[in-house]
C-alpha cells in the first residue's frame, strides 16, 4: 500500500492534512472552526458518505479519499451545478495523468467502462456571513476484488485503467489543483464555461435513461444535455424535462 503524505501532495493555496483513519473527511472539515482553503486526505473512512447519505464503501489504503474546503463567493443557490464542475475538473486531472475512458454520470459520479470509478459530494455552511463548501471526492485506485458483488453494481479502478500504478499522493495532488482552478472559474462564471466538455464526458449522452425522482416517480427519455442550472434534460413524450433531483438506474440503453 503506498502510503499518503501530506508533504507529497502540494497544491498552492491550500493547507493539506492527512490522518490514517477518521470518521469522513467531510464532516471533519465542516465542523472545523473558520473557512480557510484546506484539503484533508484520510486513508480510511469510518463513516464515509455519498449523495443522499449512502455510505461510500472502500477498503483502507485502496482508494484516493479527500476534501478540499474554500470559501464561496456565491449564493448558495448557485452552486446547485459545482458537482458537474468538478466532475470535469477530476476528469481532466485523470486525463492528464495517462487515464483513459473516464466519462460522467449524472450527477456526480465518475464512470469507466461502464463502471464506477468515483463520486463527488458537495455540502455546505454558512459561516461569519461567508458561505464554505466542503468537496469531498472518492477515486478507487486498487481493485478491490468482490466489492463489486458486495454493492451489487460494477466498480471500476485506476488500476484497470492505467498501469503501472499511480500513487494515491499524486492522484490526490493532480485532482486537487484542478478542482481547486475550477472552484475559482465556477466562483466567477458558475457552470457554463464547463457545460459543453461536461456533456462530451456525459457516459448517457443520447441514451435512453430511466431517472427515479426524489418522490419516487420514474421518469424515462433521451439524456439530452444540462440545463444552465445543471438539471437534467429529458427528452420525453411530453417533451423536454428537466430533472433537478434524481437517481439514474441501471438499465439505460442506446
Amino acid at each position: 500500500m503506498d502510503r499518503l503524505e501530506a508533504e507529497r501532495i502540494r497544491v498552492d493555496g491550500l493547507q493539506v492534512r492527512v490522518v490514517g483513519r477518521c470518521t469522513s473527511t467531510n464532516a471533519l472539515l465542516l465542523e472545523a472552526p473558520g473557512g480557510g482553503a484546506a484539503l484533508l486526505a484520510a486513508d480510511e473512512q469510518t463513516l464515509g458518505r455519498g449523495r443522499r447519505g449512502r455510505r461510500w464503501h472502500a477498503a483502507p489504503g485502496s482508494a484516493a479519499m479527500f476534501s478540499i474546503r474554500r470559501a464561496m463567493a456565491c449564493a448558495p443557490a448557485a452552486l446547485a451545478g459545482l458537482p458537474l464542475a468538478i466532475g470535469v475538473a477530476a476528469a481532466r486531472a485523470l486525463r492528464a495523468l495517462g487515464v483513459r475512458g473516464v466519462a460522467l454520470k449524472w450527477p456526480n459520479d465518475l464512470m469507466a467502462r461502464g463502471a464506477k470509478l468515483g463520486g463527488i459530494l458537495v455540502e455546505t455552511r454558512q459561516r461569519t456571513g461567508a458561505l464554505v463548501a466542503v468537496i469531498g471526492i472518492g477515486i478507487n485506485c486498487r481493485a478491490a476484488p468482490g466489492l463489486g458483488k458486495r454493492l451489487r453494481r460494477q466498480v471500476a479502478a485506476l488500476d484497470d485503467l492505467r498501469q503501472p500504478p499511480i500513487e494515491r499522493n499524486r492522484v490526490i495532488e493532480a485532482v486537487a489543483r484542478e478542482v481547486l482552478a475550477a472552484l475559482g472559474v465556477f466562483e466567477r462564471a458558475g457552470l457554463a464555461p464547463f457545460a459543453s466538455e461536461w456533456q462530451a464526458l456525459h457516459a448517457h449522452e443520447g441514451r435512453r435513461l430511466r431517472v427515479r425522482m426524489a418522490g419516487g416517480r420514474t421518469l424515462s427519455g433521451l439524456a439530452a444535455g444540462l440545463s444552465p442550472a445543471g438539471a437534467l434534460r429529458l427528452r420525453t413524450r411530453r417533451g423536454v424535462q428537466e430533472i433537478v433531483s434524481g437517481t439514474v438506474l441501471p438499465g439505460s440503453r442506446p
